[in-house]
Order: C-alpha cells, then structure tokens, then sequence
C-alpha cells in the first residue's frame, strides 16, 4: 500500500534555544533555527491534513505515577510554557481517538490523555517550524527505563503510517530530540559527536532503519536515549533519503536537523527491478532460450519463427534479434534473464 506519509523532520529541541544562556552559541541557535524555519516552509507548503510530533517527556509528566511507553494525546488542545514562552496548540481529538483504536487492532496498546501539557521538546520545535495548524502529540518514553527498544519505536511507527493511509490522512511525520547529549550528569560537556556523525552518514543514504540496531545500552553511553522518538518518526517515513541534513554542534548538545519532502524511496532504480507488464512477452523469449534447450534450437534455426511466438513490438522483436544484452536491460528487462540468454545462444554460435 502507497503511503500517505508525505514528509518528517527531525529537529532537536535544547532548551537552550529559549533560555539562552551566555554559555550558548548565538550563531549556533540562529542556524537551528534557520534551518528549522525553511524545513517548515517546505512541509507546510505540502497542505497536510495532519501533524503529527513524536517527542519525550523529561520526567515532567509521565515518570512517577504512570509511565507508558507511547501516550497519544486526544484532548481537543493542549497547552504549556517554558522560560516565558506560551504554547497552545489545538489537537485533532477525532482523529487522535482513530489512531489509538487502529492500533489496538494492530496489536499495539498506547497510552491516551486528554490533559497532558505541551513542554519545550514539543514547544520549540513547533516553534521554529512555524506550525499554526493542528498537532497530534504522541509522547515516547526515552528517560525511565525499561524504555521501549528501538524495534518496538520503529514498528510503532510503521504502524502509525499504516493508520494514517487507511484513514487517507496526507500526514507529515515530525520527531523531537537528539542527537548525544547528557543533562543532569558529569559528561553533559561531552556530546558524542563521532558516534552521531556516523549514524548521519546512514541516515543521510536514506538508511533510516539502521535506528533499530541500537540497544539500550548503546544509546545509553552515547547519550541518545532520545533516538527512540527518531525511531518511531524513521517507521513511519520508511526508507527514504532526506531532503536536508544538518549538523550544527555545541559543547553540550549535537544539533541534527532532517527533512522529507518528496516521495518515499530514493529514486534510484534497482539492479534487479520487478517484471513490467509491457516486458512480459519479451521476457518470456528471453527466458525460453536461457531455459529451454528447444526453443534454443528454433532460435538459431530460425531466429524470426521463433519471434512468431510472441507478441512484440517491432523495438522487440529487433531487441530479441540481437541478443544486445545492455540495450535489453536499459529496456528495463530484469538483467538476469537477457544475460542467461545470451551466455547459452553464444554457447551455441561459437561451440570449442
């Protein structure tokens, strides 16, 4: 099934970026949040029917009385503040209900709350995207373990796409969090920055699913115990290469910034593609005379009787006539079989 995913994004959201400390780089933040302002210009120019944000909690909300690993937030708003800012987002409860409904009957059970507040990590990135529209919030617990694995995030994910297209919602995916960083502990000034540069390296290449090879542990000493929310938005975007990739930085956080705005896939064609309908015929021919040792024999008897038995266009029947196998493939024939053909016809011309 196509998905009616049509962006993401994956921002951070330090609070920093609000309170700005003199410890901050100014040049740093503007980046951001240069970059976060045209990631959100493009994603609105795509007229989504729904936003949707995947952010944690910092132990706030959902940490001593009830911790669940997903919450979906279906109250009809939500609201909050941070170093002075007030948020108020309104929130699809409708559509949030159908979500928590659907994927009950895919086997996941999420949270669902009606009161939960709106704090920095998803206030700033909202912010800096310039999103007015409304917003489904689905918190993930990143900071009390036992956390959900990375597999579970990306399953969630996928399953959100799932709902979505079903629902036939063109929906933009957005994430919060990320990448290293360690507040409240002794190495908050050591950010991880070659560990996260490598993990761009694959993201950027449209890699999204290399997330689930994270355990625990790893994202623990690595500080990016927030990657889970990553995870969900990577499930639900699908292998896909970004639009942009950023990497701004600073002593006690590295800043990532990605973007989708085209289609799902990379663009790239496969080595080995699926059969298009108007080759069936041409591969068939192929296949015969790769396989089967008498159409081999009609072949170099005659070449055009042989054709006789199929339905080509006269680009076919040539191609055929030819055995030329790079013209066959550019032709968008799967490459094993002209090369399979050809290997035995020339077996044949030229016998030792």
């Amino acid at each position: 099934m196509r998905t009616t995913v049509i962006g993401g994004a994956m921002l951070p959201h330090a609070p920093q970026f609000f309170t700005m400390p003199d410890t901050e780089d100014k040049k740093t933040v503007e980046q951001v949040r240069a970059v976060a302002a045209d990631i959100g210009n493009k994603l609105k120019a795509l007229k989504p029917d729904l936003w949707i944000i995947f952010s944690n909690d910092h132990a706030e909300q959902f940490f001593l009385n009830s911790t669940p690993p997903f919450t979906i937030h279906v109250g009809g708003e939500a609201s909050g503040e941070f170093a002075g800012r007030k948020f108020h987002w309104k929130i699809p409860s409708e559509i949030g209900f159908e979500i928590v409904r659907q994927l009950y009957r895919q086997q996941f059970d999420p949270a669902f709350t009606s009161t939960a507040r709106i704090d920095y990590a998803i206030g700033i990135p909202l912010t800096h995207l310039g999103v007015t529209d409304p917003v489904l919030p689905i918190y993930v617990n990143a900071y009390l373990p036992p956390q959900p694995t990375m597999e579970r995030c990306y399953a969630f994910g996928q399953a959100i796409a799932r709902t979505v297209t079903s629902l036939g919602l063109r929906t933009v995916i957005l994430s919060s969090g990320g990448m290293s960083h360690f507040p409240g502990t002794d190495r908050y000034s050591n950010p991880e920055l070659a560990w996260d540069n490598k993990l761009l390296e694959k993201l950027a290449a449209g890699n999204l699913k290399s997330l689930i090879g994270f355990d625990e542990t790893e994202l623990d000493d690595t500080g990016n115990i927030e990657l889970r929310c990553w995870a969900c938005a990577a499930g639900a975007l699908g292998e896909r290469k970004p639009d942009v990739v950023s990497m701004d930085p600073s002593w006690h956080h590295n800043y990532a910034s990605l973007a989708w705005f085209g289609e799902q896939g990379d663009g790239r064609d496969a080595h080995y593609p699926s059969i298009k309908p108007e080759l069936v015929q041409l591969t068939s021919a192929l296949h015969g005379l790769a396989h089967n040792e008498t159409d081999r024999a009609q072949y170099m008897a005659d070449a055009s009787a042989y054709a006789d038995k199929f339905k080509l266009s006269d680009e076919h029947r040539a191609a055929l006539a030819k055995l030329e196998v790079p013209s066959i493939v550019k032709m968008g024939v799967h490459p094993l079989v002209p090369f399979l053909a050809n290997m035995q016809i020339q077996r044949l011309r030229n016998p030792r």
